[in-house]
């Protein structure tokens, strides 16, 4: 039976499931990251991602070390979804070229696109960075991309999808209800449906998406001299947690790092179905709610969870606040640190690190992770500012704001 441990608002399920050699990994693991990152490679402006050491902030948390993927540098997109977006919209392509079972190098298949006579259309629901990531992969290859967004999503991000000549509407409905217009709408229309989201008869494709994501985990697996010990995911659907916690566990196998899930206490529904502890996928409690855009969402991605229910050491829902925390900490560095421009949903994991360190309440789910003067921790910042006028409100105006106690 799973154990749950709440303290203050922060609230974690410690998985007693978790068995990495009963994951199948191989799908995610080492060889397919290498295939993948090659067609990365010969898209324009790709290039590295940078891993960021910030010693300061270790030392003042009592870590060996921490570290930050900085994801706001990806394609120009200022966030990671052009991974899974262009690696699945290139798959579907070269199936339709011929090449079922492989992915065509990129310039072979923008030339192969230009002889057919209809471009294709793709379609998706979004918070906004897998839409706008859709949308750059469905232009760079000469396709068409409709993309739909919930309701009260920032204009900023709705018009960044225009700008990358897709078709852009906002719903009335909140993020999983949109999913399904979405669906809808590509049965109707004929569209090809590019969804991070699986559900029964779509697996394919959301694995191909998952797959687009392993190029940055191949890229952090090289970038580190030795293995983080404590590896902090955020997770909306899962499909990111997912793939890079199949590939870590696959690459580094006993050493790999404890893995923690990270999710807004308004949209958790990774924790709930680790705290039933029944089986079966539970979504999180409508409505929807938080400042982390790209993880409100209520729906497990199931593929997802099967990586994630044997390879998480835990499941953490958190406030708002931890997020805001994150954001302001990785923007006004530590003397002798780099300043990371981090978005709400991208800052999440590094929120949670620097609260799990800093806050006496919270020092029972820090033990229980094993975190201290010897922990190497690993985040990733999924994404920059991808809503300037928020961020300006968290980081300058000190919205949600977090009064820290002393570490202890």
């Amino acid at each position: 039976m799973n154990e749950t441990i709440r303290a203050g608002e922060f609230h974690m399920v410690c998985n007693s499931h978790a068995d990495r050699a009963s994951a199948d990994t191989r799908p995610f693991g080492a060889d397919c990251a290498r295939q993948v990152r090659a067609f990365h490679e010969m898209v324009p402006g790709y290039a590295m991602t940078p891993l960021t050491a910030l010693p300061a902030l270790a030392e003042e948390l009592g870590l060996r070390a921490f570290y930050v993927k900085d994801e706001s540098r990806r394609f120009g997109l200022n966030a990671f979804k052009g991974l899974g977006g262009s690696y699945a919209v290139a798959r579907i392509l070269s199936a339709r070229l011929g090449a079922a079972d492989a992915c065509l190098p990129y310039e072979r298949l923008r030339e192969k696109c230009k002889g057919v006579p209809q471009p294709l259309t793709f379609v998706t629901a979004t918070d906004g960075n897998h839409g706008r990531g859709v949308a750059w992969a469905a232009r760079i290859m000469g396709q068409r991309a409709v993309v739909y967004l919930p309701a009260g999503s920032a204009d900023e991000r709705v018009q960044n999808i225009r700008r990358q000549g897709a078709q852009a509407f906002v719903t009335e409905w909140g993020y999983d209800e949109t999913v399904r217009y979405a669906v809808r709408q590509a049965e109707e229309n004929g569209w090809i449906l590019v969804q991070d989201t699986a559900f029964a008869g779509y697996e394919e494709i959301p694995r191909l998406i998952m797959q687009g994501y392993t190029t940055m985990a191949l890229e952090i697996g090289e970038q580190l001299e030795q293995p983080p010990t404590h590896l902090f995911l955020q997770a909306g659907v899962g499909s990111m947690a997912g793939a890079v916690a199949a590939f870590f566990s696959g690459r580094y196998g006993v050493a790999c790092p404890r893995i923690i899930v990270v999710e807004p206490d308004g949209a958790d529904c990774f924790y709930r179905t680790a705290a039933a502890d029944d089986g079966a996928l539970h979504a999180a409690k409508e409505p929807l709610h938080s400042i982390m855009a790209g993880l409100c969402c209520g729906e497990v991605c199931p593929p997802a969870w099967q990586i994630l229910s044997k390879t998480a050491d835990a499941f953490v829902a958190m406030p708002d606040s931890a997020a805001a925390l994150g954001m302001r900490v990785l923007a006004a560095p530590l003397p002798g640190d780099p300043a990371i421009v981090s978005g709400e949903s991208g800052a999440a994991g590094a929120g949670l690190a620097v609260s799990l360190m800093r806050r006496k309440e919270l020092a029972t789910l820090r033990d229980r992770l094993g975190l201290g003067r010897d922990s190497r921790i690993l985040c990733i910042s999924t994404e920059g500012a991808t809503d300037r006028e928020n961020y300006r409100r968290i980081v300058w105006d000190g919205a949600y704001g977090t009064v820290l106690t002393a570490r202890g």
